[in-house]
């Protein structure tokens, strides 16, 4: 209690006021992650949030912090920073879309839940096809090295039955915009490649997709349906 009312002190601020800022915040972030999906939610706006009407320097990172921490021990979520993935490299341009507009510091909301009790309690019927989806992409690229020119990607797809071209997929509706909607979610990254023959569409694996807790969760799944060594196993 000492700490917090120092921490107020500073910033010349009610703890009223301050507990009032949190609770937006963490409806905000609530709210955003259903609304969007799952996707990242930018730092810009949180701290927008608490400077709107409050000018208090350093105020924005400690009510962000305290949103965390009661989003971790009230809800069970941990409201994780997602760590940009590095520029590309001489002769490849990452794509104005989705990803470009998310801000240097991004969070997303991860269960704190054993994965035997989120199935069980939290995950949806609905949602389940888009998250075998979201691993069973995850696990291509994983095995192609992390990086897959697209129409590799979609031949792969297509011997799963997902066509690019299907816009009527009973359970994804457009099979496009089902790959798009990894790349908002940060799951993948899209760049094209310049070449002597032209340029050549590429997804990599992006920052939610290197994290190493999903990282490891799509190691189990490629051994459980190769029923085989991860470290063998490649996709031309």
């Amino acid at each position: 209690m000492a700490d917090e009312a120092d921490a107020l002190s500073q910033f010349d601020i009610s703890k009223e006021e301050t507990d009032k800022l949190v609770s937006e915040v963490i409806r905000f972030v609530l709210f955003k992650s259903h609304q969007n999906s799952g996707c990242p939610i930018k730092r810009e706006d949180l701290t927008q949030i608490v400077t709107k009407n409050y000018r208090q320097r350093n105020l924005a990172t400690y009510v962000i912090n305290e949103a965390k921490s009661k989003l971790s021990n009230v809800f069970g979520y941990d409201l994780k920073e997602l760590q940009r993935s590095r520029p590309p490299s001489t002769g490849q341009t990452r794509l104005p879309q989705s990803q470009s507009s998310v801000d240097s510091k991004s969070y997303v909301l991860v269960s704190q839940l054993p994965i035997e009790v989120f199935r069980k309690h939290v995950v949806e019927e609905t949602t389940s096809p888009m998250t075998g989806f979201t691993f069973a992409v995850l696990a291509i690229v994983q095995l192609a090295g992390g990086k897959i020119p697209e129409e590799t990607l979609w031949h792969h797809l297509r011997r799963m039955g997902l066509h690019e071209n299907d816009e009527h997929n009973p359970v994804f509706g457009n099979n496009k915009q089902a790959l798009e909607i990894l790349v908002q979610q940060r799951f993948l990254q899209k760049e094209k490649v310049n070449g002597p023959e032209g340029s050549t569409l590429f997804y990599d694996l992006a920052e939610r997709a290197l994290d190493a807790q999903v990282s490891e969760k799509v190691k189990d799944y490629i051994s459980q349906i190769l029923k085989n060594d991860v470290s063998v196993v490649e996709i031309d």
